[in-house]
């Protein structure tokens, strides 16, 4: 039985300033790089390769994930990759005045990827060992808020700024500044976590590497011998098919210039119309989409879901075939398109719990299922530029409204546990945060 944890303090001291230090680097690689890029004149191909597959860390970070018992600390190890991750954006930021700055500015957000992958997995264990099952449950949404709050100061914020110092700078000197940000912001959050964060003065006792050996070859068998696993595996890749593309080409396209078939909007008009109003309706789609599908349950639920995740891709091909001028039409159709997008993906994220994960090893298998939907889109985030390129921005976004029919197509024949109908019940089982911070990974 779970009792409370008094000796800890208090969890708004903490909790806020822990996961913004999650949101900061992760942002920073999946969506700001890509933009920065885009700024600094790279192709499309590239910056969907190279950041495609920087996203392979939060892929393949549960098979290390059980090392990380053998440090102790957890504490420690938080506060150690925070420190990391916010010197790497700091170097990032000094790479851009470098001729090479494309080969090293990939190598250190390699470096920020695996430690905010490895951070994650630490700072987790942390909050569940610091607080009750009631207490976990109870700040679960300042979690989320403040991981997805990261994206409003990244996204919004500092892409905004961004786009009004490359009025004035060059785009190099520009982006130099706002990584300084960056490294400065999340290397302070450091500083002061090593202060506000709970110790742990009754941590388990450190696994002896053999026995983590042992069980994490145990995980992963149990996984591989769960029925129609593989089916499963297929159905969370290809739910991701549509996205992992949009999701990387979509910004793009809005900064490409008007002759190459982009909308050619400055850096700070995709901050205020891709950060700001389409961060609000992705949260705010989340939400409902959570609330509809512990109304109807999974099973029924699974292909409106699916759905609302990819019918709203219609925006952006309405936006690459009518090109409109007009910000209030761009934002608007951005907001549908984000707005569909987190509602959508509370789908697979149930899917996950409540059809793959249940069984000996929950929450590993959780894990583990979390890692093939990143594989899902790794997979098609790396391949989008090349798409792209070979059919331009208009035929590139039919082609991803079709990319989204055979994962429909297999809600016919994927297997449903019986919790698949009780979302409610089990949606937020051992992933207090799962539903929020998950969702745009």
């Amino acid at each position: 039985m779970s009792i409370e944890k008094t000796n800890t303090p208090h969890p708004m001291r903490w909790v806020p300033s822990l996961y913004l230090a999650s949101g900061l680097p992760f942002y920073a690689v999946a969506l700001i790089a890509g933009l920065m890029y885009k700024s600094m004149g790279v192709q499309n191909d590239q910056i969907a390769h190279w950041t495609g597959l920087l996203g392979l860390a939060w892929v393949f970070k549960s098979l290390w994930s059980p090392f990380l018992e053998a440090a102790g600390s957890k504490k420690m190890l938080v506060i150690i990759f925070q420190l990391i991750g916010g010197a790497a954006l700091g170097l990032v930021a000094l790479s851009l005045q470098l001729p090479a700055y494309f080969a090293i500015s990939i190598a250190l957000f390699g470096v920020v990827a695996f430690s905010s992958a490895t951070h994650d997995i630490a700072a987790d264990g942390l909050y569940m060992a610091s607080l009750s099952n009631r207490l976990q449950a109870k700040y679960a949404g300042w979690q989320g808020a403040f991981f997805n709050g990261a994206k409003f100061i990244s996204l919004g914020g500092l892409v905004y700024l961004a786009g009004y110092l490359e009025k004035t700078l060059p785009p190099a000197q520009a982006w130099t500044i706002i990584f300084a940000i960056m490294g400065v912001l999340l290397f302070s959050l450091g500083l002061y976590n090593s202060w506000a964060l709970p110790g742990e003065k009754n941590a388990a006792p450190k696994a002896s590497m053999h026995s983590i050996f042992v069980t994490l070859q145990d995980v992963i068998i149990d996984f591989f011998k769960k029925p129609g696993i593989w089916l499963a595996i297929v159905f969370i890749i290809l739910f991701r098919a549509a996205e992992g593309q949009i999701q990387t080409i979509g910004p793009l396209f809005l900064r490409e210039a008007k002759n190459l078939g982009g909308l050619g909007l400055t850096t700070d008009q995709v901050g205020t119309a891709y950060g700001i109003a389409g961060t609000i309706a992705f949260l705010c789609g989340s939400i409902l989409g959570g609330y509809f599908a512990s109304w109807l349950g999974l099973k029924r639920a699974l292909p409106w879901l699916i759905l609302a995740m990819n019918t709203p891709n219609l925006a952006f091909f309405f936006l690459s075939s009518s090109l409109p001028e007009s910000m209030t039409i761009i934002t608007a159709a951005l907001a549908f398109e984000m707005f569909g997008y987190g509602f959508g993906f509370v789908g697979l994220i149930l899917f996950i719990m409540q059809v793959v994960a249940p069984g000996k090893y929950q929450t590993a298998h959780y894990a583990l299922g979390t890692g093939v939907m990143q594989l899902g889109f790794v997979f098609f985030k790396t391949i989008s530029g090349d798409i792209q390129i070979a059919l331009g921005y208009k035929n590139f976004f039919l082609w991803v409204l079709l990319s989204a029919i055979p994962v429909l197509v297999m809600t016919r024949f994927v297997s449903f546990g019986d919790s698949a109908n009780h979302g409610k019940e089990t949606a937020t089982k051992d992933t207090p945060d799962g539903l929020v911070k998950t969702a745009d990974a």
